[in-house]
């Protein structure tokens, strides 16, 4: 039986040279684009029965010119760039890659909530720059440090990522409030506690981590009328959808002081040319949507994504979005 064609339409974002496809390269006749602008989508794809793709948008009007295409194998767990419904209606497979980068990305917020407590950052630029030389004293500290012991996380999603994160928090002494729509008693203990009431958590945090899926109840949760309830000073990190904040808010929040810091892996303009107003704003810290990044993580997902293909090769479909 002749080889099915592979076509992946975005690898370098996933694997810049650092890990190798041949596991996906053997079940198929496998081309490889780094990169793939949506005019050319369909072009690519052509008679390939087989897609791999991390952030391709890729919908109904590329099923129609694309009639081979039997099953799109996602590099990532969201699945938002794929229409779902067309999919189903042509008959195509789209499986994910669910869990992956969970430690990852809670180690992410953590990172990024650091920044804004230690600044490690800033003073070693500082450092960098002569002005440790410089200092009439044996040490210098650019501005106020904040210790995390006897503080307490809210944390908004306390699902996989944010149970994660939780734990890593108590590892520093602070005290865990964990946000779910359902309530998760079993989750309690002396250093957690869970809530199906939002406000408890502007109320009580002294950092809010979102670690949620972006839906009705997330979408524009970091916003003023919200913030305003929050303590003053309050640390709020956005490890999950860029969605889920107003970033007109946080920068009038951060300028007025009512925010200390603000962290986010995520921006409103990630997906456009335009600058996001965060940029260059006093004690804001953003990473470029690296959280999932890590050598091992990606090892993990390229595994994943191999597994699902053979697996929908054999006959059978494991991680199926549409099933």
């Amino acid at each position: 039986m002749d080889k099915k064609k592979i076509v992946i339409l975005d690898a370098w974002a996933t694997v810049p040279g650092d890990i190798s496809w041949d596991p996906i390269a053997a079940m198929g006749d496998l081309t490889i684009y780094d990169r793939t602008p949506a005019e050319l989508v369909a072009e690519r794809i052509g008679d390939a029965q087989i897609v791999i793709s991390s952030k391709v948008m890729i919908g109904r009007d590329v099923f129609e010119q694309c009639p081979n295409l039997e099953y799109i194998g996602l590099l990532s767990t969201g699945f938002n760039v794929i229409d779902i419904e067309a999919a189903r209606e042509h008959g195509i497979s789209v499986c994910n890659v669910p869990g992956y980068s969970t430690m990852a990305v809670a180690q992410m917020a953590m990172a990024l909530l650091l920044e804004v407590t230690n600044m490690v950052g800033m003073h070693s630029q500082a450092v960098d720059e002569g002005k440790w030389v410089e200092s009439p004293d044996w040490c210098f500290w650019l501005k106020d440090h904040i210790e995390l012991l006897d503080k307490t996380m809210g944390i908004i999603g306390f699902g996989a990522i944010g149970q994660a994160a939780g734990k890593m928090a108590n590892a520093f002494g602070m005290k865990v409030v964990g946000y779910s729509r359902h309530a998760h008693p079993e989750l309690d203990d002396e250093m957690t506690v869970t809530t199906t009431d939002l406000e408890d958590i502007f109320r009580v945090s002294d950092v809010i981590l979102v670690a949620a899926p972006l839906n009705d109840d997330s979408r524009n949760v970091i916003r003023k009328e919200n913030i305003d309830k929050m303590k003053d000073g309050v640390i709020v990190i956005n490890i999950a959808r860029p969605g889920h904040v107003v970033e007109e808010d946080v920068v009038e929040a951060l300028k007025s002081g009512k925010m200390r810091g603000f962290g986010a892996d995520a921006s409103s303009t990630e997906w456009t040319d335009d600058h996001t107003p965060l940029e260059n704003v006093e004690n804001c810290y953003l990473t470029p949507h690296i959280a999932w990044c890590p050598y091992e993580t990606r090892v993990r997902m390229i595994d994943i994504v191999t597994d699902n293909l053979r697996h929908y090769l054999d006959g059978d479909r494991i991680n199926c979005v549409n099933p």
